[in-house]
């Protein structure tokens, strides 16, 4: 079995790389349309966090800014959280293997 993904879509916000325990870590937030037009004529548009690790995390940050068209390839994955009053609940993340940058909002509107 294979657990793959793959996402392109525009990066909703400019990206920070934190420090943590397991080490460098970035959320790449993205908006990707879908294919399809709803009821009233109009695409939607879902939200999809994605997160880096290391390198993938620092050049993503680099290279890339909010606008930004980029492909994600990676793997889903879920975790358990904790929340207040011993609640607790499960994720679904994308942990990016591969981000690639496609297109740059600035070079759009030149």
């Amino acid at each position: 079995m294979l657990n793959q993904i793959v996402l392109v879509g525009r990066l909703t916000r400019d990206i920070t790389v934190n420090k943590s325990d397991k080490g460098k870590v970035a959320t790449i937030s993205l908006a990707i349309p879908r294919s399809f037009k709803n009821s009233d004529g109009t695409y939607d548009t879902d939200f999809v966090d994605c997160v880096a690790f290391d390198m993938i995390a620092e050049n993503t940050a680099e290279y890339c800014a909010k606008g930004d068209i980029v492909g994600v390839k990676g793997r889903i994955q879920s975790r358990s959280m904790e929340l207040e009053e011993g609640k607790k609940e499960n994720r679904l993340e994308i942990i990016c293997e591969k981000v690639t940058f496609l297109s740059s909002k600035s070079k759009e509107e030149e």
